[in-house]
């Protein structure tokens, strides 16, 4: 059985984007788990963790570790605190974006085929094949056949 300290964890994920700057750790990952994932997120202050967003087949857990990272949901930006946990339900109710500061832990079921819906930007996820595309460019099913 493989163990993982998240006060100390081992950082192997970063993003360098503007406005999305973070360091992480796959905690599922490093657990050699198969059926649920779990990456922990330190998020400076105003950074994002991914753009708002949603699931169709997977829904996620949010664990506040430290810090006061903004979450926002359907319902408006709230402020949490450590200690606070959060389910983001599939569908557009879940639609889910954290902003930091904060370390935080999001917990899923580590699950495909799943789509992912970004409604501020109109696009979506496929995976796999791991491909994301324009909703304004959807086609007819019939199209091309």
């Amino acid at each position: 059985m493989r163990r993982v300290n998240v006060l100390a964890p081992e950082f192997d994920l970063s993003s360098e984007r503007e406005g999305f700057s973070w360091r992480g750790a796959r905690l599922g990952g490093q657990l050699g788990a198969a059926k649920i994932g779990a990456s922990l997120y330190e998020l400076a202050d105003g950074e994002r963790s991914f753009p708002y967003h949603h699931h169709h087949g997977m829904e996620e857990w949010l664990i506040v570790l430290a810090g006061a990272p903004t979450v926002r949901t359907p319902e408006g930006e709230r402020t949490l605190r450590r200690g606070d946990v959060l389910c983001f339900p599939t569908g557009p109710a879940g639609a889910h974006q954290v902003r930091g500061p904060g370390t935080v832990i999001i917990v899923s079921a580590s699950r495909a085929p799943e789509t992912i819906e970004y409604p501020d930007s109109g696009k979506v996820g496929a995976r796999p094949p791991g491909l994301i595309f324009r909703a304004q460019d959807a086609a007819d099913y019939w199209e091309g056949e």
